[in-house]
């Protein structure tokens, strides 16, 4: 029908177009939505928005690690939306998890996490599920691959570097450590 009015354009693309508007309309009509929606909130010194950037890095970082102007910003997020304050919250419990070493606390996070229908954290928090043997042994467990990890990135991107530029010979070379010989 649209098609006879003069649309040419390809029909996933009007549906992703519909589907924006959509789930604009559904979240104003909805109030258990409204507060899953992270609206600007300015700065009360500056009077400027406060960027998504910041209020992430801010969402995570322990308040005792606060200078003065970021503990007003996070004052400032906290007043002016739920969500941020929600995640905040769960992101603070989340690090204490992590800290504490101990698993026994992370199902009940997830479910928290689960019901607060902010979507980062929903898909976070099922994620954790699918796997959550390997979550709670890797919170518990003393053991990292962190070395291991580490030399595999630094032999990549040596090879990224140097490929199509030098032999076998020359890899060899830099990914051995240097000796003296006197």
């Amino acid at each position: 029908m649209i098609q006879e009015r003069g649309y040419e354009g390809n029909l996933s693309h009007l549906q992703r177009l519909l589907a924006g508007w959509r789930r604009t309309e559904q979240q104003a009509s909805d109030p258990k939505v409204e507060h899953a929606i992270l609206k600007p909130v300015r700065d009360p010194e500056t009077g400027h928005a406060i960027s998504a950037v910041i209020a992430a890095a801010l969402c995570i970082k322990p308040r005792g690690k606060f200078t003065p102007d970021q503990a007003r910003k996070v004052d400032a997020l906290k007043t002016g939306s739920l969500a941020f304050a929600t995640m905040r919250c769960l992101a603070m419990r989340f690090s204490g998890i992590l800290r504490g070493r101990e698993g026994d606390p992370l199902p009940a996070w997830t479910c928290d996490a689960i019901e607060t229908d902010l979507a980062p954290l929903v898909r976070f928090a099922r994620t954790l599920n699918r796997d959550y043997d390997a979550v709670k042994n890797a919170i518990e467990m003393p053991w990292s691959n962190g070395q291991a990890e580490g030399q595999i990135n630094r032999l990549k991107t040596l090879k990224r570097a140097m490929y199509g530029r030098a032999g076998p010979e020359l890899l060899r070379a830099r990914m051995l450590p240097f000796r003296h010989t006197d």
